[in-house]
């Protein structure tokens, strides 16, 4: 077997995404050959790998059934693989035995679209940031909303010592209860960065109430009730790429 980037063949095995494994290795949390492993670094099926002190069994690429999955992710769950706190996680809603992972990320309080998979290209495709690939969120928001404030969301806002990109931001409607006005507004994003859409909403006065992804790309969720899942099909997944 030719040697492949260890990366990639990680990835492709279902035991991260490929930033994620990236992490790892920097992390020096993956040994090679009793070696802490090095980003690049390219491996075959005959080395032993070892992470967190375990020993992985990694199959040849050609050798891995792809499975991909769309999911309605419901509210407490995390998206991390391992979970040190014992809150449930969204790869246990799908059945399967194939090692997915998801493709980036929603916190436990977001709700929605979430693509899972053990294809590590088609995890790179979505996630990797020169992809620019589209997110679309409803939000809920308390707080004085004015066009001036869509304005900024729609230029750039400051986070985290960095100015997000230009975003699409509509108002979808007014509603109005006993205590509080709530406005849903309209969200799309090219970027996957850490908490981004609350942190942008944050810096503009706004307080998000509640947060639904509703597309990534060209895949919606369709008719798909909360805590729902399919099978990507295979056009769908080949648009990706």
């Amino acid at each position: 077997m030719e040697k492949i980037r260890i990366q990639k063949l990680l990835a492709a095995n279902g035991i991260a995404s490929r930033r994620k494994i990236e992490e790892y290795i920097k992390d020096g949390r993956i040994y090679v050959n009793g070696k802490k492993a090095e980003l690049g670094q390219k491996i075959d099926i005959n080395d032993e790998i070892i992470l967190d002190k375990k020993k992985i069994k990694i199959k040849e690429i050609k050798d891995i059934k792809k499975e991909s999955y769309i999911l309605n992710k419901p509210l407490g769950y995390v998206t991390t693989v391992k979970e040190q706190f014992g809150r449930p996680k969204v790869i246990d809603l799908i059945k399967t035995k194939s090692k997915i992972v998801p493709a980036g990320r929603l916190d436990a309080y977001t709700t929605g679209l979430l693509i899972l998979s053990n294809d590590g290209e088609l995890i790179n495709n979505i996630t990797h940031p020169k992809k620019e690939i589209s997110k679309r969120y409803v939000v809920g928001v308390k707080g004085n909303i004015s066009e001036k404030k869509l304005e900024a969301l729609r230029k750039g806002v400051l986070i985290d010592n960095k100015k997000t990109y230009p975003a699409e931001v509509n108002l979808l409607n007014k509603r109005k209860n006993d205590l509080e006005n709530i406005n849903r507004i309209e969200i799309i994003i090219h970027e996957g960065r850490n908490r981004q859409v609350r942190k942008m909403c944050e810096k503009v006065g706004l307080k998000v109430m509640s947060l639904h992804r509703t597309n990534i790309g060209h895949i919606s969720l369709g008719n798909l009730k909360i805590g729902e899942y399919r099978k990507m099909t295979k056009e769908e997944v080949e648009n990706f790429f």
